[in-house]
């Protein structure tokens, strides 16, 4: 008599928004405001009655706005100084882009548009002698390396090596905490359906003039008929470093500095069960950012690639030659594209295929990419954090009355787990999520948009659209290293705080 042990299928989570200091939904800025406010109040009680009530009147009219806050956190003033920024766009022309020998632009050529207009592409060579593309953000002084990889499937694979994997790959992440200058990364599974181009380009030309008739029609149909059950996915990997050292370097030593560090990079991904992986090539990069814009030459680009061994495309003309945003979408070359952003991880714990169905390529669409933001914190900061969320998971457990509540309990169950992680060398990484879909005509979109919602309902993720800055979120979804956090207006310190 044999007995077969149960298969115990491992689940990940812990996963925690950060706590915002202050009194309530009122954040740091609105606590700071309401005890200012009470000491203005008792002197001005000491003037005058009057004056005090409409003191207490102008400060709850100000402060109210502070405290009503949207699903995702944000408060009445984020709210209107987004309108108030699309609308100035608008009045300004911002929203159209034209490039090109027509454009008003000098040059003639086709550099992509708003966040990455600033940006240069450089190329180093790694300890391989292999060719890597450097992003430059000049306007912030970052640099960006991308790798591609081909990670091996989940299919027939045991838990056990899944876990295995999901351990690697966050004993990688940890270790961009450590990564010196490193500001963010980023990684971005990209899908779309197979164009039949590269089947073509491998198959077609081995087919002998003398192979009898069935044969050759045989293969003709595989060829003509695989590519509308099959897809296409590729896997990117960005990370973008800030200065160095502190102090002012040349963009050549940089990017020795950089080609140092690429090998032990690639390895920690192969690890994680990132199968092969490679840096890519700045003519690459180009490539995947001209397809982006413009899906209807992806098949050009391959063939391309398979008659010469490449495209010869730079950047100054890896844009599109004209966009246009509107409030939920944003147009370009031959596509319509809408992105939307992450508002709340899924609660509780996860399977490890959990996102499966949101990567898995979309049936209607021209492509599909979806971007997972990475900003690992230091050590210091990190133990701060921790010890901070202990404390306070601990205290709103404690100060209530009668039987702890359940969610405070889980509070404080996941701050502990968390604490203890954290001292045995764990890192400590926030991240976010985009998803920009790509479709034909903008009568196209309502589908998508069904589609995408029925694949976050499998994810247990909650997301809303980009409304009013589609062309920013679309230039964060492509593996060029743009990091969101870098390019706000307001500081990221005072936005927490608010």
């Amino acid at each position: 008599m044999s007995t077969e042990a149960p298969v115990i299928h491992p689940t990940y989570g812990n996963w925690r928004r950060p706590r915002r200091p202050g009194l309530g939904p009122l954040g740091l800025v609105g606590t700071i405001g309401v005890f200012g406010g009470i000491i203005i109040d008792l002197i001005a009680s000491l003037i005058s009655l009057q004056v005090t009530l409409v003191l207490v009147v102008m400060q709850v009219f100000l402060l109210l706005p502070l405290a009503a806050r949207t699903q995702d956190g944000r408060n009445v003033y984020q709210l209107f100084a987004l309108r108030v920024s699309w609308f100035r766009r608008k009045a300004k022309g911002s929203t159209t882009y034209v490039s090109g020998p027509l454009s008003p632009r000098p040059g003639g050529r086709f550099r992509p548009p708003g966040l990455l207009s600033r940006v240069t592409l450089k190329e180093g060579r790694d300890a391989y002698d292999q060719p890597f593309g450097v992003v430059h953000h000049r306007s912030r002084n970052l640099y960006t390396i991308v790798l591609e990889c081909e990670p091996d499937g989940g299919s027939l694979v045991d838990a056990d090596q899944v876990d295995t994997w999901v351990a690697s790959w966050g004993h990688w992440l940890a270790r961009l905490s450590a990564e010196p200058g490193l500001r963010g990364a980023a990684v971005v599974v990209e899908t779309a359906p197979d164009t039949g181009n590269r089947l073509a380009n491998e198959l077609l030309p081995r087919i002998r003039p003398d192979a009898p008739e069935a044969a050759r029609a045989v293969m003709e149909e595989v060829v003509q008929r695989y590519p509308t059950a099959s897809s296409e996915m590729h896997t990117y990997i960005t990370l973008t470093y800030g200065n160095l050292t502190g102090q002012k370097r040349k963009s050549d030593d940089v990017i020795t500095d950089l080609a140092v560090r690429i090998p032990g990079l690639l390895s920690g991904l192969m690890a994680a069960g990132g199968g092969p992986a490679a840096p890519l090539s700045a003519e690459r990069v180009a490539e995947v950012v001209r397809v982006a814009y413009d899906p209807a030459v992806a098949g050009d680009v391959l063939d391309a690639r398979a008659q010469y061994g490449g495209t010869g495309l730079e950047w100054e003309d890896a844009g599109p030659t004209a966009t246009v945003e509107t409030a939920n979408s944003y147009q370009h070359d031959s596509g319509v594209s809408r992105t939307w952003l992450l508002t709340i991880a899924p609660r509780g714990t996860v399977r490890a295929q959990v996102l499966q169905g949101l990567l898995e390529a979309t049936p209607g669409t021209r492509r599909k990419r979806v971007a997972l933001l990475y900003r690992p914190i230091d050590p210091a900061t990190s133990a701060r954090i921790v010890e901070a969320d202990r404390r306070a998971a601990q205290f709103m457990a404690t100060s209530k009355r009668g039987m702890v509540q359940a969610r405070a309990a889980n509070e404080v169950q996941a701050t502990e787990q968390t604490a203890v992680e954290e001292a045995s060398g764990a890192g400590l990484v926030e991240f976010s999520l985009m998803a920009t879909v790509t479709v034909d005509s903008v009568e196209d979109l309502d589908d998508a948009n069904t589609s995408v919602r029925n694949q976050l309902a499998g994810a247990r993720l909650m997301m809303r659209p980009a409304d009013r800055m589609q062309a920013a979120a679309f230039s964060c979804t492509l593996p060029v290293g743009i990091l969101p956090w870098e390019y706000t207006l307001v500081p990221r310190e005072l936005k927490e705080a608010l």
